[in-house]
This record gives structure tokens, C-alpha cells and sequence, in this order.
């Protein structure tokens, strides 16, 4: 039997071994999956690690890697020095980006700043500020930028370079709505946005714009005159969802067609993103070289190819900076230009190897874009189209002479094809997120992709360039009618029954089984390629298995969540908290809240009265406290206790107590219940001491269990 395993194992490694070397041509397209794990590895720990051991290791291994450059184990050496690379990277991103941050709620306060950018809302005005004067808030302690909402903003925005003063109430960055959750802390981190806020009254513009404003105001200013541009010129949605395609400002949109374009898979048309870039790079390129052809001279004496390319670049650079340079756009021009600099350089633009110089270029500058949804998507969609089709390729499909109807059949078929592979690959990741799949996104996208590719994008393109002459009306009214086509297919078929089908959330250990095992796939062509199916089979079976929490606590105690009978999660409120609300009930692929009992109401699995409620799951009977005056009979009844309330110090015969403190300190909790277990997460604890991690005054905790604020960790 030992025998018989060594040779297996001895088989299997020699396979592995043939095919790895048959290979070697496709290893460095691991390279930025190395750089993205250390990346990656860095905002796994609790607390900040300091940045001189990463880069000491970074520098041990290049010495090691150069020593052993001529010797069978480069490769180990290569991948590693990539891991260590994309840690240390981290470290330095963080290094370069820290600013003050917001600690706790301010307010009313009087605020005053610089205008960056006025992004109209139907309820307001969003007004990003730099520069800014806080009353009672030292310059060291000011962030270098916050957010502001102004519902019910009369008149035209504040041009961006402006100053403007309003009274206003500031707060940290929200965090998780609960533990493992988004966490928009970090994000803004990244992005130097310190705190966010609403303004009471209507903010007072007091300083014009300076004579010879910088690059960024000049370019926002831009910006914002192109929007009000566009909303006058293209009445309702439409013109909101131009907007958004042209200049990136998507406050405009209704909420209903925002939803309508979520539930049917068309919203990745009102991000610019990939399909953007290339639309407006092809329709250039196209564009140019079609002309250039027409001038006999210039077609027989220039490269009028990549004549074409330099044009395309040189406009998807314009369009980057003209949507507000986000980061998934900048990440969509960076792959557009790689692509256009190979046909510069005579090279394939659809390749894997320059899908992996974009992923590694985006890694190295913006590490923390490794956690964000959008680089996923995006790079798991071009990844696995370009392998999908390098397969089609190899097979010979498509090729043989090709006659109109064959050309439109085989556009058709492209296009379902690739909505296919593409919806399949970036699956994993939208129910990680997202927990929604649109089932019908398909179809709706066979509509949708040729209205924007032919119609929508060539019309706005047309529209900017005769812009200055004052002949765009014309233009701007063709784009209305395309985007009204694509919000009404987005509402037909977001009406059409379980267009969008609610996911539970998944473990994190289920999207590193899903990405490495696409990964797998997509990077190698010989058979075992396959094994990549394995980890996804591995993924889908911890994700099927895992287990959301029996019972939510929101941090500031305005909202409870408990699991019924049936397994679903009730609220003890529906109005409370309800961007908490929303996001638990969205990662138990619920719609709905299930009922709370009414106080009087006995049910087999819990009981509430006016001052509390008794919750029995897994043998445990949890006591829910409103008042303190449920303490003394909980406290002996129950082996969980979370009280809403201080909770004094005999109360020590319960396993596990949380109260007020316990939630001001460690916001929003999580606790699983299990035969003869009880576990217990924080968002403070799965955050842990970060620099993104907004750091509140030390106070007296409300609560006799402690001995004071000093014994207790600031969140």
C-alpha cells in the first residue's frame, strides 16, 4: 500500500514537473499573482507592521534571487522576491497616503474649504473640499479632504476652485456594517478623504476662484461645465446616464434607474471602465486610420496604423482625464494603452502576457486595489475572455470564408459568447461583493453593449468634437435616444420575474479558491489546466457550506438581528440603522426582513416583552436587554447576555456578556451559536489597529464590568 502511494506520488510529480516545463513560456504570468498575494498579505494583520523588516526581506531575496539567476531554483527565488515586493509596496503606499482622518461625530461645526468638485444628486448637491478650516480642530488634526451632502441645494454648484463656509456635521468614514463587511474606511484612506458629513442650510460661497487655478481645478471645472452641459441639453435619466458616460458624475442617476440597471447586468455600463476605454480607443483608431486611407499619399508613405494608434491613445488620455481619472479607469487606460503600445511595436494588443503587465503595473502603484471589487472583476472578465478565446483560436472555430449573413451571425455569437465567459468569470467575485447575480444580464447585454459600441459612444464622441463650434445639439440628442433605448431594456428586463437572484455571502477562503482556481485556468493551455476546477469545486463547497451569524448587533445598539426557525434573519426594527439593515439581510440573500414578534408575543424560539426578549438557538437561550431592569432575571436565566444598557459587574454567570460599552468599543458584533459554543466577532477586531481606522477620545466607559477607559482599546 506504501508502495503503491510513493508511486502515485512519484507519477504525479513527474507529470506536474513535464508540464510545468512544457510551460516555461507562460511562468511570468504568474508574476502579478505574486505581487497581488503580498499585497494582499500585508492587510491580513491586526496591527500595522513596521515597513523596515519588509523591505530588508525584499532586499535579501533580490541578493538571492541574483545569486542563484543561472540555477533550476530562479523561478522559487523569482516568486518570492514578488511576494516580498508586493508587501513591502503596500507598506510604502500606506506610508505616502496617511493624513489626518476624523475620529468621532463634530458638529455643527463651521467648515470651510476649497471646492474640488460639485457632483449634482435628485436630492442635493455631493461637494468634495481640500484646504480646509474646521472650528476647534488644529491644523495637524484637519484632513486634507472631506465630503459634504447639501439636500436641497438651490441654484447652479459652486464652481470647483471656490471657496465656500457652511455649518456642518462631520463623521469618520463610515466602517463595516459588520464583521468581514466593505469597509469604506479603508477606501477613503487610500483616496486621502478624511471624513464625510452633511451641511445644515445652504453653504455660502465666499472666495471666487483663483485667476490661475491648478491643473486638477481646471480639469474639475471642466468637468462640472460638461455635466450642467449635457443635463440641460438631454432632459431626465437620459441625460443623467450620458452624463455619467462622458464625464464619470453618476449623483444625477435615479435611484429606480440605478436599481433597473443592478437587476438587469447592465451597470457595468455606468461605471467607465474597460468597455469604454476600448469603445472610444477603437472608434479612433478606426476612425483615423479610415481616413488616412483615403489620402493616397499618406496611405503609401506613412505608418498610418499606428498613426491611428497614437490618435487612440492621445484620446483615451483626454477621456481618462475628462471622467474624473477613477481609479478603475485609470486601471481601463492603462490595459487600453499597453494594448495600443503593441501594435506600436508590431505585437498582438490580445495577449495574455499584457493583460499581466497592466495587473502588475496597477499592483506595484495602487496596492490596495488587490481588495477592491472593480479590479477583480475587471481582470478576472479580460483574463478569462483572452483564454477563452485563445481555446476558440486553437480549435480553428470562426475561420473559412465569411459572407454578411456569417459576419452577423457570428457578431451575434461573439457577443453571447463573451457576456457568457465573462458573467461566468466574474460570478464569484459579484456574489462576494454584491450577493446578487442578474440571471437575465445575457440578453439584456445582447442589446445593450451594440447600443453603446454603436451607437451611444461614436454619438457622444461626435457630440465633444463639435462642441467648441457650437454644433452639438444635434449629436447630444442621438446619445439621448440611445441611452433612453438602454434604460428601457434595462427596466424590461428588470421586470421579468427573478431577474436578480439574491446570494448568501460567501467565506473569504471561498473568492481564494475561486481566483486561484480561474487563475489556474486561464494562465496555462496544456490539460492541466484543468486542476484549476478542483479549487473552484473547493470554493463552491465552502461557500455552500459556510454559515452567516445567528445574531447582529449594530454598533450604537439601534438594531438587533436574530435568526428564526426557518433560518432567515429578523430585525428588531425597520427603520433603524438602515444601511445596516440592508446589508445583512443582502448578505443572507434575503429581500425581506422575517417578523419580529410584537412585545407580549411567545414564539418557540423567542419570547419579547417591553423590556426585552429571550432568544433560544442551538441550546442556548440569549438574552436580548432593553432595560436594565431585565438584568437581574437574565442574568442568572441566560447563558448570553446583550444588553443594550450598562451591565453591571455580578452580572458573571452568563458565558458571554456584551453591553453598551462593549459596543462603543468594538462596534457592530457577530456571534454564532453552536452546541456547547458560543463565538463572538467584532468589527473592531476584524479591523484591528490600522492606519484606516479611525481613532475616537479616549472615555469612561459606560459600564461597571471594567476598571476604566485605560484597560479598554481605543476602536
Amino acid at each position: 500500500m506504501i508502495a503503491r502511494a510513493h508511486r502515485l506520488l512519484h507519477g504525479a510529480g513527474a507529470f506536474l514537473i513535464r508540464e510545468a516545463l512544457a510551460e516555461r513560456d507562460r511562468w511570468p504570468l504568474l508574476l502579478p499573482a505574486a505581487v497581488g498575494l503580498g499585497a494582499g498579505l500585508y492587510f491580513l494583520p491586526a496591527s500595522e507592521p513596521p515597513w523596515w523588516p519588509a523591505w530588508a526581506v525584499l532586499a535579501v531575496l533580490t541578493a538571492l534571487a541574483w545569486t542563484v539567476r543561472h540555477r533550476p531554483v530562479l523561478p522559487l527565488a523569482v516568486g518570492a522576491l514578488c511576494v516580498a515586493l508586493g508587501f513591502a509596496v503596500a507598506t510604502a503606499r500606506t506610508l505616502t497616503v496617511a493624513a489626518p482622518m476624523i475620529g468621532e461625530r463634530l458638529g455643527p461645526r463651521d467648515v470651510q474649504g476649497r471646492v474640488l468638485g460639485a457632483e449634482a444628486r435628485p436630492d442635493g448637491l455631493r461637494v468634495l473640499l481640500d484646504r480646509l478650516v474646521i472650528e476647534r480642530l488644529e491644523p495637524g488634526a484637519t484632513p486634507v479632504r472631506i465630503r459634504i451632502v447639501v439636500r436641497g441645494w438651490r441654484g447652479d454648484p459652486p464652481e470647483p476652485g471656490s471657496r465656500i463656509a457652511a455649518l456642518a456635521v462631520l463623521m469618520p468614514p463610515p466602517g463595516p456594517a459588520a464583521p468581514g463587511t466593505f469597509d469604506f474606511a479603508r477606501q477613503a484612506f487610500f483616496e486621502r478623504l478624511g471624513g464625510v458629513g452633511f451641511a445644515l442650510g445652504q453653504p455660502v460661497v465666499t472666495e471666487a476662484p483663483d485667476a490661475a487655478p491648478g491643473w486638477a481645478v481646471r480639469v474639475a471645472a471642466t468637468r462640472q461645465a460638461l455635466t450642467q452641459a449635457i443635463l440641460e441639453r438631454i432632459p431626465g435619466p437620459g441625460g443623467a446616464l450620458a452624463a455619467a458616460l462622458v464625464t464619470g458624475e453618476r449623483g444625477a442617476i435615479p435611484e429606480d434607474v440605478n436599481d433597473a440597471m443592478r437587476d438587469a447586468g447592465l451597470y457595468h455600463l455606468v461605471s467607465i471602465s474597460g468597455l469604454h476605454l476600448a469603445l472610444v480607443a477603437g472608434l479612433i483608431f478606426v476612425g483615423m486610420r479610415a481616413l488616412l486611407a483615403l489620402w493616397e499619399w499618406a496611405a503609401l508613405h506613412l505608418p498610418i496604423k499606428k498613426l491611428a494608434a497614437l490618435a487612440a491613445l492621445a484620446g483615451t488620455a483626454g477621456y481618462l482625464v475628462l471622467s474624473g481619472m477613477a481609479v478603475p479607469t485609470q486601471r481601463a487606460f492603462l490595459m487600453t494603452a499597453i494594448g495600443l503600445a503593441a501594435i506600436l511595436l508590431d505585437r498582438s494588443p490580445f495577449s495574455m502576457r499584457l493583460v499581466a503587465w497592466a495587473a502588475l503595473a496597477i499592483l506595484l502603484t495602487a496596492p490596495e486595489s488587490v481588495l477592491g471589487a472593480s479590479f477583480q472583476l475587471s481582470f478576472a472578465a479580460v483574463a478569462a475572455l483572452i483564454a477563452a478565446y485563445e481555446w476558440v483560436r486553437e480549435r480553428g472555430w470562426g475561420s473559412g470564408p465569411r459572407g454578411p449573413w456569417r459576419r452577423a451571425r457570428d457578431y451575434v455569437a461573439g457577443l453571447a459568447f463573451s457576456s457568457l465567459v465573462a458573467g461566468l468569470a466574474t460570478a464569484p467575485f459579484a456574489v462576494y461583493h454584491f450577493n446578487r447575480v442578474a440571471l437575465y444580464g445575457i440578453a439584456a447585454n445582447l442589446v445593450a453593449v451594440p447600443l453603446t459600441g454603436l451607437w451611444i459612444m461614436p454619438a457622444a464622441l461626435i457630440a465633444l468634437v463639435l462642441m467648441p463650434f457650437g454644433l452639438d445639439g444635434w449629436a447630444w440628442q442621438v446619445m439621448g435616444w440611445g441611452v433612453g433605448a438602454v434604460i428601457e431594456t434595462s427596466r424590461l428586463v428588470a421586470a421579468l420575474p427573478h431577474a436578480q437572484a439574491p446570494v448568501p455571502a460567501m467565506p473569504f477562503a471561498s473568492l481564494l479558491l475561486f481566483a486561484g482556481g480561474g487563475l489556474w485556468l486561464c494562465v496555462w493551455r496544456r490539460p492541466w489546466r484543468l486542476g484549476g476546477l478542483g479549487a473552484i469545486a473547493a470554493g463552491l463547497a465552502a461557500a455552500l457550506l459556510y454559515r452567516g451569524p445567528d445574531l447582529l448587533v449594530e454598533g450604537e445598539g439601534r438594531l438587533l438581528a436574530v435568526r428564526d426557525e426557518s433560518g432567515e434573519l429578523a430585525l428588531s426594527s425597520r427603520r433603524a440603522a438602515r444601511s445596516a439593515a440592508e446589508t445583512w439581510l443582502r448578505r443572507e440573500g434575503q429581500e425581506e426582513a422575517a417578523r419580529w414578534p410584537a412585545d407580549g408575543e411567545v414564539l418557540p424560539w423567542i419570547a419579547c416583552d417591553g423590556i426585552g426578549c429571550l432568544y433560544r438557538r442551538a441550546g442556548h437561550v440569549v438574552a436580548l436587554v432593553r432595560h436594565g431592569e431585565a438584568l437581574e432575571e437574565d442574568c442568572a436565566a441566560a447563558d448570553v447576555v446583550v444588553a443594550l444598557v450598562a451591565v453591571p459587574s455580578w452580572c458573571d454567570g452568563p458565558a458571554v456578556v456584551i453591553d453598551r460599552a462593549d459596543l462603543a468599543r468594538r462596534g457592530t458584533h457577530a456571534l454564532w451559536l453552536a452546541s456547547g459554543a458560543v463565538r463572538v466577532e467584532s468589527v473592531a477586531e476584524a479591523r484591528g489597529e490600522r492606519p484606516w481606522v479611525p481613532v475616537r477620545p479616549r472615555r469612561e466607559a459606560p459600564s461597571s464590568r471594567g476598571t476604566g477607559p485605560q484597560d479598554d482599546p481605543a476602536p
